[in-house]
């Protein structure tokens, strides 16, 4: 099966596939990198394949090396939720034009 079938008229580039807890993997579209107390974060929207319902919510991982040699980086989960709030509100700023954003 060809990747692209599921993707007709998109850009790929912009898809950025990660394993889940089970190992399952998850497409997801990469939106924005954040830049937040000298971190990064990235800010993810999960694809929705045909005949999956919509949720909208994006997924904020936080960026950290894994081999400075290699330049291969590791995505991680945040736990403290008044970061995940800064990094959604620099992200909502500086996309308000090109979002709907829901309360």
């Amino acid at each position: 099966m060809n990747d692209n079938e599921n993707f007709e008229g998109e850009d790929l580039d912009n898809i950025v596939i990660l394993n889940d807890e089970d190992g399952n993997e998850v497409k997801f579209e990469f939106l924005d990198l954040v830049e937040l107390d000298d971190e990064e974060y990235v800010v993810l929207l999960p694809v929705v394949e045909e005949g999956e319902e919509e949720e909208g919510e994006v997924v904020i991982l936080k960026v950290e090396d894994v081999d400075e040699e290699s330049d291969e980086e590791s995505y991680v989960s945040v736990d403290d939720e008044a970061v995940l709030n800064q990094v959604f509100e620099i992200f909502k700023e500086k996309f308000k034009d090109d979002f709907d954003f829901v309360d």
